[in-house]
């Protein structure tokens, strides 16, 4: 017998039957009653046998939600026992935000008679929670009434899972699992909407810039760096308190009302961006940007060493005005610029004026990278003295801009642009050559013994730059430069960033027969001790320490104590900055080997520095600066 054995086949059937006679019919209905059982039966068991083996749940439950039949896979998947099922309602171990949904999916299947696909929440019996798929079909009794329904679950926790954690990994930066953009810019949406609707809620966006992290990627590597972004995310993470970034802006604690939240988010590489919500005053985004410098202070350890690093931050805060994400991330962008064009860690708020600035600075790059091209650039000379004689012994070479053929432009109106876009790197492989070609021509033309020294700046991209020592090489080979007459100076911050990759690159240049001059001393994150590492053979004492070394004091002392302990290692001493009489005999009190600054003659071209030099041949004993004008502004 088959399912679809209707009662019509059964009397056809059995008034054909060779053992019924049509005198039995009397017997019809009582054999028909069997088949019935028969095919009840069947049918029972042929669900049974489907349910059993099935991976899914299924369950059979009546109108009011009584358990009838649960397949064995509860167990399995959910950790009760039939009894312990029986003994439940359908409904006991559903998720409570989930109950309001499945009641209703019950309803319409049992209304319409058609179930509709649902995901809700149920749990197992260790006390978590299994993610089902669940579908409700309707069984109709004879008179069309629904009686029972037959669910079926599947559980599709894992998929769940793994839908959500890459949900998660779209909207987090893979490295320190911080907010990435998108999501920032999501939740600043949300804040701005809100605020339209909610005039009284202020918010602020802070981006930063991690300074430093550039030039450690170039000398430490990508792998190291990382570990850095790792260990300055988990600090700001601890300073800053971290709003979960996905409940709305409208929520009790985010209202605005309840006190201040802040979503910390990181944008690329050594950017960072912070979402100030519920702000009272303009100060509040300015003390968590103090906070940010606090946390910052304390340097890392990277291989071994201290990094220091800092951040350079820029605030916007709400108005009006903006309507999209991005216009008020631009600005704190702009203004996260200005502190960095200024080459000292801190904050700024935008402002209006800030436009202007940003125009003239793309406006620069683009004049900077013809400038480029065209070869714009000049070489001016300071004089070097031997403070115990007066005598020139050496220049520092200074690269300045002459754009449009008559503007003379400042190093410092240029050469930050210059270092972040990488233009430094061919102005000064220029420099190199320029600087070596005259200071072999003096040396032809003035002789002296010992002959002329020529000082060059070398740039932290050029430290790093795989072609530094090649260009020297080929500097030196196309002038005919005697490279014991050659300085290159090399900042204390600089050596610092990497002593392992600048021990090696030193060790390079020194074996060309270059010497090494450490610029700047005093104002980095080293000491003395630690530069003994380094084949250096000179240190300039920064100008910071020379202005108040006239007076007792601390830059006093520490001068006196960086020229004794350096001689103390065999280095000489330069003092840069000086500008007065009075500096230079102190100076000279304290056995400072040589000085430059405004005292002695500002930077010069090569014409005027060789008539300082003729006069120096003429007169070898008297002083060819002139010391006897007033200080002037450096070009």
């Amino acid at each position: 017998m088959t399912a679809g054995f209707t009662t019509m086949s059964f009397a056809s059937w059995a008034l054909h039957s060779h053992w019924l006679a049509p005198a039995g019919l009397i017997l019809l209905p009582y054999l028909y009653i069997v088949y019935q059982r028969l095919r009840y039966r069947r049918q029972n068991d042929l669900f049974r046998v489907i349910s059993e083996n099935a991976e899914d749940m299924i369950a059979v439950v009546d109108v009011t939600g009584k358990r009838l039949y649960n397949s064995p896979s509860y167990e399995k998947i959910l950790g009760y026992s039939p009894k312990e099922l029986v003994a439940t309602g359908s409904l006991q171990q559903i998720h409570p935000e989930d109950l309001e949904r499945v009641v209703e999916a019950a309803k319409q299947a049992r209304t319409t008679g058609v179930g509709k696909r649902l995901e809700y929440r149920m749990r197992h019996k260790d006390g978590g929670w299994r993610v089902l798929e669940s579908t409700a079909s309707a069984i109709r009794n004879r008179k069309g009434n629904v009686t029972r329904l037959v669910i079926v679950n599947r559980d599709i926790t894992e998929r769940k899972h793994i839908e959500q954690q890459m949900e998660h990994n779209a909207l987090h930066d893979e490295l320190t699992d911080l907010p990435n953009r998108r999501l920032f810019l999501e939740r600043l949406q949300h804040a701005m909407d809100y605020s339209e609707r909610n005039p009284q809620f202020k918010f602020a966006v802070l981006v930063m810039d991690i300074g430093g992290l550039k030039i450690f990627n170039e000398t430490m590597g990508h792998t190291v760096v990382d570990q850095l972004i790792v260990e300055i995310s988990g600090r700001l993470k601890t300073r800053i308190r971290h709003d979960d970034t996905l409940s709305p802006p409208n929520s009790k604690k985010n209202s605005g009302m309840a006190g201040e939240d802040e979503i910390l988010a990181r944008m690329n590489g050594d950017r960072f961006m912070i979402l100030l919500e519920g702000t009272k005053t303009p100060s509040d985004p300015m003390r968590v940007a103090v906070r940010v410098q606090e946390c910052l202070a304390t340097p890392f350890i990277a291989r071994g060493i201290e990094v220091f690093t800092s951040a350079s931050i820029g605030i916007a805060l709400s108005n009006a005005s903006y309507h999209k994400p991005a216009e008020m991330l631009r600005d704190a962008d702009i203004a996260m610029y200005r502190v960095k064009a200024q080459n000292t860690p801190g904050c700024q708020v935008f402002d209006a004026h800030m436009h202007t600035l940003v125009v003239q600075r793309m406006k620069l790059e683009t004049e900077l990278r013809k400038a480029v091209e065209r070869g714009e650039f000049r070489v001016f000379y300071q004089p070097i003295v031997r403070l115990s004689t007066g005598q020139i012994t050496g220049v520092e070479a200074l690269v300045r801009w002459l754009r449009n053929e008559t503007e003379i432009v400042c190093p410092a109106d240029f050469i930050g642009v210059a270092e972040e876009t990488g233009l430094i790197v061919p102005i000064n492989r220029w420099v190199f050559q320029e600087a070596c070609r005259q200071g072999h021509g003096w040396h032809s033309r003035f002789g002296g013994d010992p002959r002329l020294t020529v000082s060059v700046n070398v740039s932290p991209r050029q430290l790093v730059h795989s072609d530094l020592v090649a260009d020297l090489k080929s500097a030196l080979d196309e002038t005919g430069m005697d490279p014991r007459c050659l300085h290159l100076e090399i900042t204390e911050t600089m050596a610092m960033s990497d002593p392992q990759i600048a021990s090696r690159v030193f060790s390079q240049i020194k074996d060309i027969g270059i010497s090494l001059s450490i610029d700047d001393f005093g104002t980095g994150h080293s000491s003395l001790s630690r530069l003994r590492g380094f084949p250096v053979d000179i240190l300039k004492i920064d100008r910071s320490f020379i202005s108040g070394v006239e007076r007792e004091g601390d830059d006093s002392e520490i001068a006196h104590l960086i020229v004794m302990l350096a001689h103390q290692l065999h280095l000489k001493v330069v003092a840069e900055g000086i500008e007065t009489s009075g500096q230079r005999d102190c100076l000279k009190q304290f056995g400072c080997d040589f000085g430059q600054g405004f005292f002695f003659s500002r930077a010069v071209d090569h014409i005027a520095l060789e008539k300082l030099l003729e006069r120096q041949r003429m007169d070898p004993v008297g002083s060819a600066v002139n010391t006897a004008s007033q200080p002037v502004p450096a070009i």
